[in-house]
């Protein structure tokens, strides 16, 4: 449905200009629909099978089922230089950045991941003013930066869709 792709990047532009911490941007966004959206769908219910990681194959059933997917994540984000602690170090030279691999790259500055979640409420919000529903999803994300759909450091998948009931709940 091509009016949820146009849903999709009005999202991507919200989370734009959603606020973030000293006005620096460490967002990355990719919108994925198609043919991609249906592999992504797949691979998440392939990666749940492989690691034995529980709703990965329910979350791939709501992708499959959705129009349009908007990726948010952040890439290599510096530290705001705060020295707040929030992340566990008091001196945010002495965090070490990105120097673990998992289904996501981290650690990572608080402010920045507060920014991707600021990001993340931002877009959603705009899909729920334009009528369509949608869902946060940490598992959307973390197949889609394994498949290389996106480079990213830590990503979040927002799935949307338009139907008379939401597919995202009662699941």
């Amino acid at each position: 449905m091509g009016e949820l792709r146009i849903v999709a990047e009005l999202m991507a532009v919200a989370a734009r200009t959603a606020p973030k911490t000293k006005g620096e941007d460490c967002l990355v966004m990719r919108i994925v629909d198609g043919p991609d959206l249906q592999t992504l769908a797949e691979k998440m219910a392939e990666f749940g099978a492989r690691t034995g990681k529980r709703n990965f194959d329910r979350d791939g059933r709501n992708v499959a089922n959705s129009d349009s997917l908007l990726l948010i994540g952040i890439k290599e984000a510096s530290t705001a230089g705060l020295n707040c602690g929030a992340c566990g170090v008091e001196i945010c030279e002495l965090l070490p950045v990105n120097t673990v691999e998992g289904e996501f790259r981290g650690p990572n500055c608080a402010y920045r991941l507060l920014d991707m979640g600021i990001a993340l409420g931002s877009a959603a919000k705009m899909a729920g003013l334009l009528n369509a529903d949608s869902r946060i999803m940490y598992r959307a994300g973390a197949v889609a930066r394994e498949m290389g759909l996106i480079d990213a450091d830590f990503v979040m998948g927002i799935p949307i869709s338009a139907t008379g009931k939401s597919i995202y709940f009662d699941r």
